[in-house]
């Protein structure tokens, strides 16, 4: 339950939307939603819609950019505060406006949330980890680690994992296509640790996942047989095909390893940050991440800025003050 004085607050303002600007429904329905998760935001942090600030307001949009919340929707919000704010002050309830100065999220240059590098280590080993009681479980155990290896080297969106078939690995070359947003195709390398993680994965493990529980299908052949020839690379036991909401789930509970709760999109940005720290080009890193626009990919310039100007500082004969 929001504290006492938010409900006096959203009241009087749904009360002012609903008779003097005459709203419908169901926009004071969304400008409800909205003003609420604001609310319950600010509880975590022990203060009240009346006694926001700027920073509150900033850091709220930000979380839901990290959230993965589009701009189009994380604006919607942002005008719902701008309009209860200035409510508020015709009503003299406050003397500032803490949406006062914000820009439109949609012009924001927000850098995805990524892992740190032993955070990244905490969250690949974590299924190795798992204690394995049945073959079964050792084989989910070495699918999940190839699944994580695999997001991590080739900055993978999780429904390209999904639907990656076992044609498309070229493992002896070190790479994959990948199949992205619009159909596209693109090839991107797997290092070593990729390599060994799927390698272990398609020779003991698959198999394993692949035979499930014989059964028999409608048309009377054996299930395990159908199971086994399952064209996909990644298979859930039985050789069914695995479930955007699954792989979630793998991935926050490997994350938990690092005190974290990772997203397999958090994995492909820490790809993307990891290779731009390291002094990849912005260039490269677009490539590997599918991006069809180099704008798309320089939410990362600061990154590359931020190496640049280590690089110069550590090897221009004037950089340092003499």
């Amino acid at each position: 339950m929001a504290p006492e004085a938010n409900s006096r607050v959203l009241s009087s303002f749904l009360d002012y939307l609903r008779i003097e600007k005459g709203l419908a429904p169901l926009s004071i329905s969304a400008y409800t939603t909205d003003i609420c998760q604001f609310a319950e935001f600010l509880e975590k942090r022990k203060r009240l819609l009346l006694t926001a600030r700027r920073t509150d307001v900033r850091d709220f949009l930000q979380q839901l950019f990290s959230y993965q919340v589009d701009g189009r929707s994380v604006g919607r919000k942002l005008s719902a505060l701008r309009h209860l704010y200035r409510y508020l002050l015709l009503d003299k309830e406050l003397d500032h406006d803490p949406t006062l100065n914000i820009e439109s999220p949609r012009q924001w240059k927000v850098l995805p949330k990524a892992l740190a590098r032993d955070e990244m280590e905490a969250t690949l080993d974590a299924p190795s980890a798992r204690p394995c009681a049945s073959e079964n479980s050792a084989a989910l155990a070495s699918r999940d680690r190839a699944m994580l290896e695999v997001f991590y080297a080739g900055a993978l969106r999780v429904s390209e994992v999904v639907s990656a078939k076992l044609e498309d690995l070229k493992l002896d070359a070190g790479y994959m296509l990948v199949r992205g947003k619009g159909d596209k195709e693109r090839v991107v390398p797997l290092g070593k640790s990729a390599q060994d993680a799927l390698t272990e994965y398609l020779k003991q493990s698959r198999p394993t996942l692949a035979a499930g529980k014989p059964g028999k299908t409608s048309a009377g052949t054996s299930a395990t047989a159908s199971a086994a020839n399952s064209p996909l690379l990644f298979i859930a036991r039985g050789g069914r095909k695995l479930t955007r909401q699954r792989i979630w789930q793998m991935v926050r509970a490997a994350s938990a390893a690092s005190g974290r709760a990772a997203s397999p999109h958090m994995l492909r940005h820490s790809c993307a940050t990891h290779m731009v720290v390291n002094g990849a080009d912005l260039r490269t890193v677009q490539t590997i991440l599918g991006h069809a626009d180099i704008s798309t990919t320089q939410v990362y310039t600061h990154l590359a800025l931020d190496r640049l100007r280590t690089v110069y500082q550590k090897h221009h004969p004037r950089a340092k003050a003499r």
